[in-house]
């Protein structure tokens, strides 16, 4: 069946053609000597070595699910920190609210990246015949329905998670995070051995081996109290947890950008919008980290943040704490890259010229009768996770400065600065704003087919005057 046709549309302006496009902004660290000490602050060259050592050489995915197992073992530490605070200000209430909904959303990434896992250390249930180890006194013994035979369920014992179950502060808390476990890894061969009912006895993974909890909590911070009063700053674990946190995430979103590429390099379109639709989440993810700097103590928060001399660059150019990670610029600047493989998707070369060739493919890919069938199959999905994935990008941005603003105050976000000044003389985080879409080629092929749309619902609706 041949391919609809599209009416005329709106044509492209010969200025149009010779406008070159917009530059996008490079983003870098502009202070190397405030990314350094960022990195020693968070012990991130001991906590990279956990993320990349590797315990299993034949678990290909190994380098992208560790890190998410990881940042969830951090959010249970952060539980224990949050609900153990003595201050009678503290926001213990609302702040294990967040936590409680922040790893219930981790746990829906990791289930993500779980699925069609293979490859993962996983102890069997019916391992050990029914016998219940001496040295894994955290392991139940219990019998399937329908079987006689009684199995070993072996539970995690160096997580948080279980230890949490046991405290009466965080027992609720706890208990839901293991339903949500229960829940989200309904998709995958294997559960995360947490706790959770497992009532599918599905086998469990090795997650002490994996994860290694012990090392990942020795990890805490070092700054010393300060010298005068010897005040120790209760937001200083706070914050030092957060961030853990966020850069366990973007260990896992770069290597998932890495299993991106290659899965589009591979015409594996259906995998490939998979796991663009996980980085749109994680993306997500990383702001709802973020947003837990909105429950901080005012004072002690500003406190600690004169104390670790977290502050803007002198010239303005470094103004967002943000910039001095080099995961998260690495992050933003790889996702944004995938704007170059539209052509490819799609099926042609770009114009050097700056014609609409791309822009009429993707018309003719959106309007196709057959469109999701054959060689197209999943390449409208994945087209709509790109834009769905800069939308992300760009609401992370938005929302960190909203963040910096309410925590820091307008003058640290930048806020200040007047509409008239420059592009180039604005700092990275503003220039995030002015940028042009990344996928203008789309979004110009969106423009128009609306436009066709609306043209022949006008001229469906207008009556025939003769026959």
């Amino acid at each position: 069946m041949a391919t609809t046709k599209l009416s005329p549309l709106s044509p492209v302006r010969p200025d149009d053609k010779r406008r070159a496009p917009a530059a996008s902004v490079v983003l870098k660290v502009q202070d190397s000597s405030a990314a350094e000490a960022y990195e020693q602050y968070l012990r991130l060259p001991e906590l990279s070595r956990l993320w990349k050592g590797a315990c299993c050489p034949g678990w290909t995915d190994e380098g992208l699910v560790k890190p998410a197992l990881q940042a969830l073992e951090i959010t249970f530490r952060f539980v224990s920190v949050a609900l153990s605070d003595p201050r009678g200000y503290a926001s213990r209430r609302e702040l294990a609210r967040r936590l409680e909904s922040l790893a219930a959303r981790e746990v829906e990434v990791v289930a993500a990246l779980c699925e069609g896992d293979r490859g993962a250390p996983l102890a069997e249930l019916s391992a050990s015949e029914g016998v219940l180890p001496r040295e894994r006194s955290a392991s139940e013994v219990w019998q399937l329905p329908g079987s006689a035979a009684a199995v070993v369920c072996h539970v995690s014992e160096a997580s948080l998670l279980p230890r949490l179950a046991a405290w009466d502060k965080s027992e609720t808390l706890a208990a839901k995070i293991k339903y949500a476990i229960e829940s989200q890894m309904q998709g995958c061969a294997f559960s995360l051995g947490l706790g959770e009912p497992n009532l599918a006895g599905k086998p469990v993974l090795e997650y002490d081996r994996v994860v290694q909890p012990h090392e990942l909590h020795a990890l805490k911070p070092r700054v010393a109290p300060e010298p005068k009063t010897g005040y120790r700053n209760r937001e200083n674990e706070a914050l030092f947890t957060i961030h853990q946190i966020l850069e366990s995430w973007l260990c896992a979103a770069s290597q998932l950008l890495t299993r991106l590429n290659n899965r589009i390099e591979a015409k594996d379109w259906e995998a490939a919008a998979s796991d663009c639709w996980i980085l749109e989440r994680i993306w997500k993810l990383l702001a709802d980290i973020e947003d837990l700097h909105l429950l901080m103590d005012p004072d002690d928060f500003l406190r600690l943040k004169s104390q670790l001399a977290i502050r803007s660059a002198p010239d303005g150019t470094d103004a967002s704490f943000c910039f001095r990670s080099r995961a998260l610029l690495h992050a933003a600047n790889a996702t944004r890259d995938i704007k170059k493989l539209v052509p490819w998707v799609i099926g042609v070369e770009a114009d050097p010229n700056g014609g609409p060739r791309v822009q009429e493919a993707a018309m003719r890919l959106y309007h196709g009768r057959r469109r999701g069938e054959g060689e197209d199959a999943g390449k409208i999905e994945l087209l709509q996770a790109f834009q769905a994935v800069e939308a992300a990008v760009r609401r992370f941005f938005f929302a960190y400065r909203q963040v910096v603003a309410a925590v820091c105050g307008t003058a640290e976000a930048s806020g200040n600065r007047p509409l008239f000044v420059p592009v180039e003389g604005t700092d990275p985080l503003s220039q995030m704003f002015l940028e042009p879409p990344y996928f203008p080629s789309l979004d110009a092929a969106k423009t128009f087919l609306a436009d066709y749309w609306v043209q022949h619902m006008a001229a469906a609706s207008v009556p025939s005057g003769r026959s």
